[in-house]
């Protein structure tokens, strides 16, 4: 991880600047040794753009067709858009201003220093560690540190199911179980997003308390910096790295996940049920092993028959329910066939540097426990192959892929294009997302359709819907949902679905009231899915719960126009559908202490319950006027350290007390 003490093997590049080149978009600066600069570009109303390196990575006289499409991974807007006025501090003669409007960045030399400012105010700046590059392998590597205020509160880098804050944390970029992402933002006002497909390690104030050290294995440092409201920073962030389209309208509304070994005629017996009992349901996800994969002897899909006798028969069925279908697939061949063989002759698996032979990964839920290799999606011939494979399962009836595919790929694997270790990890699944889109969607106009699925990666934020994590069934597992959830938005993901409940944990903690409470905060979401099995549908519970389950649904349908709304705002501007207390209040540091609260799209603040009881407490943010969503009454929000109305429910959970506007 990043160090705050440099040892010998350190080289700081940047003590000294020199002015070398000056453009209305772009300046030059001549590192004290080597033939390095620091190349800074107004990149946006707001976004400075800073590669550190030397200039012959930084701007390469040729650049590959490869190396093109890994800049189009990170960044869907290259060129810089803004401009700044370069100004020379004539007063101390010690460095630069670099003006955007209300936003500065100042450069000092003598020794090297960065701050960001907007107006008068200091938003972020450098430690006095600086920049420096140590010796990483063959590529060399950067570190740099930023100094952190005691009273600032920091958000993003990816998925948390506890805690939304991130001080204190070490992550790092390629390791699947850190989930991570590349932006952390401040409620001062500053993001930072670390461009690069590389690894990077965050330690956000763990090993030393007011830095966040960042180290990135790369021949260049490639730092954007934000200045702006949360809102401002993730609406800059997203423009620049890619938003997601607009998913459709029927995955907005509710879904049927099936039971792992449950019979697909099962599955279309309890929709039948549920039709019968007026439950609105639009999609139906369909458990592992996978539907359809590779014969063992062709390079065609096939269904797996046990499952689906007759494709056509199928989608008939969920035609007639007025459902669409998702399955599962994965971007690999099993192991043990005569395509296997073939394709490993080819070279269109990913092998293993050591034995020269294809890499086999452990059998899994999707492959139904059988080992497999992968393909090398790095090759454009087996990329096209696979999503043109994809594409006639569509054209089949297939309404939506379902597909993971952040495995940890080990270190001696090299796929075809020469991509290793931690850029192998991290484009991985990012091709396995571009080849399924374009399968399913990339074809429309415009281009309406969802991938379903829990990869992070940098880009991640470019597809509509993000699956939601494996959780228990009882109070943990809905809080677990929620803060994933809020997390997820905090770093640049529009929505998350919530599974109500898993089909696969003990039940017995599922009582009548977390059920409805756990579908009550599914309905306030970007979308939920009841799952497969009797115990966790409404018919498992008395008539008075599903009375209740049939007026959450009816919300839930009055509510997708508004859904589809906050869809298209974050088609716009990058918000996410769930918005944590700090995204929308980061100047009231008392809301954030509220941090199961959230705010569905800009009008509606929801307060899920997420602890037994008919009675809670709910922060509504003053300055604003807060209007009960069922009654009509009106709330004025409170100052920090006044008291506030205690909700009483008393277990009728019809909605008054849970959502204000």
């Amino acid at each position: 991880m990043p160090s705050n003490t440099h040892s010998d093997d350190v080289t700081q590049l940047f003590n000294l600047l020199s002015n070398i080149a000056i453009k209305p978009s772009c300046a030059d600066f001549q590192a004290s040794e080597a033939d390095h600069i620091l190349r800074v570009e107004a990149h946006s109303p707001g976004v400075f753009r800073l590669r550190f390196g030397a200039l012959k990575h930084i701007q390469p006289e040729r650049i590959s067709l490869r190396a093109q499409q890994y800049a189009e991974m990170l960044l869907a807007r290259e060129d810089a858009v803004g401009e700044f006025a370069l100004e020379e501090d004539i007063k101390t003669d010690e460095g630069w201003r670099l003006e955007q409007g209300d936003c500065t960045l100042e450069l000092r030399h003598s020794p090297f220093s960065l701050l960001l400012r907007r107006g008068e105010d200091i938003l972020l700046e450098v430690a006095d560690s600086g920049v420096a590059q140590v010796p990483a392998d063959d590529t060399g590597a950067w570190q740099i540190a930023f100094t952190l205020h005691e009273d600032e509160e920091l958000f993003g880098l990816g998925e948390s199911s506890t805690e939304l804050r991130r001080r204190g944390i070490q992550v790092r970029s390629d390791k699947p179980g850190d989930r991570s992402l590349p932006l952390l933002w401040s409620t001062k006002g500053w993001g930072v997003y670390i461009n690069t497909l590389q690894r990077v390690d965050h330690d956000v104030a763990s090993t030393v308390s007011d830095l966040y050290q960042v180290r990135v294995e790369a021949t260049v440092l490639d730092v954007f910096l934000f200045a702006g409201a949360p809102t401002e920073i993730l609406n800059q962030y997203s423009a620049l790295t890619g938003r997601a389209g607009q998913p459709g309208l029927w995955p907005m509304g509710v879904w049927l996940e099936q039971a792992p070994g449950q019979p697909t005629s099962q599955t279309f017996d309890l929709l039948r049920v549920l039709r019968e009992a007026q439950m609105g349901l639009d999609g139906v996800a369909l458990s592992g092993p996978a539907l359809y994969g590779f014969s063992a002897d062709r390079p065609l899909f096939e269904w797996d028959d046990q499952r689906i006798p007759d494709i056509r028969d199928i989608t008939a069925k969920a035609h007639e329910q007025q459902v669409q279908l998702a399955g599962r697939t994965f971007p690999g061949v099993l192991a043990g066939t005569a395509l296997f063989d073939e394709w490993e002759d080819r070279g269109w698996l990913l092998v293993d540097d050591d034995s020269g032979e294809a890499h086999l990964f452990a059998g899994n839920e999707t492959t139904g426990g059988q080992p497999f290799a992968l393909l090398d999606l790095s090759h454009k011939d087996a990329f096209r192959l696979w999503s043109e494979r994809q594409r006639q399962v569509f054209d089949e009836g297939l309404g939506a892929p379902i597909c993971s595919a952040e495995f940890d790929i080990p270190d001696t694997i090299t796929a075809r294009g020469g991509e290793s270790g931690a850029l192998l990890r991290t484009i991985y699944p990012i091709l396995v997302r571009q080849a399924l889109f374009e399968a399913f969607a990339g074809h429309k106009t415009p281009q309406e359709g969802v991938v379903l699925s829990s990869d992070l990666f940098p880009g991640a934020q470019r597809y509509s819907l993000q699956t939601g994590p494996h959780i228990t069934n009882d109070w943990a597992g809905l809080e677990h949902t929620l803060r994933t959830a809020l997390s997820l938005g905090n770093s640049g993901i529009a929505a998350q679905t919530h599974k109500l409940g898993n089909a696969v944990m003990p039940t017995t903690n599922m009582t009548p009231e977390l059920y409805i409470r756990w579908l009550a905060m599914g309905v306030f979401s970007a979308n939920f899915s009841f799952q497969g099995i009797p115990e966790l549908l409404p018919g498992a519970f008395d008539e008075k719960t599903r009375e209740l389950v049939a007026h959450w649904l009816q919300w839930r349908y009055r509510l997708v126009p508004y859904v589809l709304g906050i869809i298209e705002e974050s088609v716009r501007c990058g918000l996410p559908v769930q918005r944590s207390m700090a995204l929308e209040f980061p100047l009231d540091a008392y809301a954030h202490e509220w941090d199961t609260q959230y705010m569905l799209g800009s009008a509606l603040l929801v307060a899920p319950f997420l602890r037994p009881g008919d009675e809670m407490e709910v922060y509504l943010p003053e300055g604003n006027a807060w209007w009960d969503l069922a009654t009509g009454w009106r709330y004025e929000g409170v100052l920090p350290g006044q008291s506030r109305r205690a909700w009483t429910d008393s277990l009728c959970l019809d909605g008054k007390d849970t959502c204000f506007v």
